[in-house]
Formats: C-alpha cells, structure tokens, sequence
C-alpha cells in the first residue's frame, strides 16, 4: 500500500509540484496551506509522513508541532527556507525528524523521506525487546518504558535509543549515527545528532543535565553505559 504524505506549504505552486512529484515517485500525497488546516487533514486521515513549512500565515510550523505531537508521533520533515543553524535546532528540538533547506531537488528530498520511514518500520526479528537498567525497548509494538512508565519517543528518537541500547559499552561517533538514521551523512550536520541525543536524555534520564544511560565520549561521539 503507498504510504501517505502531508505536505504543509502556504504557497500552492510548490503544494502542487510536491504533490506530482511524490505521486509521480508511488506515494499518496494530501496537501495543506497552512498548520490548522493540516491539524484537520491530520485527524481526519492520518498520514504516514509529514513535510511542513516553517514560514506560514495562520499556524506555521513550529506551532504545528506543538499541536500536532499532543496528539500523534508522526515522521515530520521540515521544508525551510531559513539557513540559520538556530532554526533548524529549534524544529529538531520541538520534535522534527529531519529538516530539508530550500531550494532543494526532488531526488533528495526522497531519499529523506524513505529513510525517515525506514526508521518507523517494525524489525521482524524473533525476538524485540530490549532491556538495561530500568529502560525497556519492545521493538514490535514501537514502545519504550522508563521505570515501568510509556515513555513517548519520536520515530528517529526511537530509532537512535535502539541503535545504542543494542550495543551498551560500543562508542558511536555522530557521523556513523546519522549514516544509521538517514542511510547518508553530511558533512557538517553532525549537530543533527547532538540535538536529538539531548532530546532524548529529556525523556529518559532522571537528570539530563548528569545522564546515567546515554553517556558522551568526548571528541568521539556517543555510548550507551552497559550495566
């Protein structure tokens, strides 16, 4: 079945590019104008993707989010014109997947999405659940538990808790991290990876400020503290 996309962009002419383009490429594209109007689509049928603009009359995209992830933990993919680092953190730290800089080719913006959607794809190894310490990682229903509590994670989060709870005690540097996340690594987005690792102490860790799980390895990259 083609999965679906939402893209979110005020202006119809790159709605209308997006959506023959990604049609053209099998998915099934719904498209909305501004963040209310794609909090509606959202409910009504909800996507399996979403590619939102930050700059938009009415609810623009940082809103959206807001909105959006009280209600479901959806892929989203920022369309931005913004060049600014700080934006980019800004939308990553709210809960983006991934962020995509205008003017962009379709080709990339592809290899995103399908690497975005490879992350939310359930294994089909016999056995899926993870455990060290007090967190609990059950790979077949997408769900975590810190201490007995669901905790929510977003796809990439989920996806990154995985790849260091698999291997506690294996340094992972940023590049090989995001060539794990995105199946690609750029040169100079590494921060990509430090913004989602700080989001996701949030929502583990009893202090995220002296972390007792996802330890840094200063210069090198990243660890998970194996018991």
């Amino acid at each position: 079945m083609a999965k679906t996309l939402l893209v979110v962009d005020d202006i119809a002419s790159v709605r209308s590019m997006l959506e023959d383009c990604l049609t053209d490429d099998g998915f099934r594209v719904l498209t909305a104008a501004d963040g209310l109007e794609a909090l509606e689509i959202a409910r009504q049928d909800p996507p399996d993707l979403i590619l939102l603009d930050i700059m938009m009359p009415e609810m623009g995209g940082y809103d959206f989010i807001r909105a959006h992830r009280t209600e479901a933990d959806t892929p989203i993919i920022l369309l931005t014109a913004k060049v600014e680092e700080t934006d980019k953190v800004v939308g990553l730290e709210l809960g983006a997947d991934d962020y995509v800089t205008k003017p962009f080719g379709i080709r990339e913006l592809v290899a995103r999405i399908q690497a975005v959607l490879r992350r939310t794809q359930k294994s089909s190894v016999a056995s899926n659940l993870l455990r060290v310490g007090d967190i609990t990682v059950d790979q077949d229903r997408h769900e975590v538990e810190v201490i007995g509590r669901k905790t929510e994670l977003t796809p990439t989060e989920f996806k990154l808790l995985t790849i260091l709870i698999e291997a506690p005690g294996k340094v992972f540097s940023r590049t090989h991290l995001l060539r794990q996340l995105q199946g690609y690594a750029i040169e100079g987005v590494e921060r990509t990876v430090d913004v989602h690792i700080r989001n996701l102490r949030s929502k583990i860790e009893a202090d995220a400020s002296n972390p007792a799980y996802i330890e840094t390895v200063f210069g090198v990259g990243y660890r998970f503290r194996a018991e």
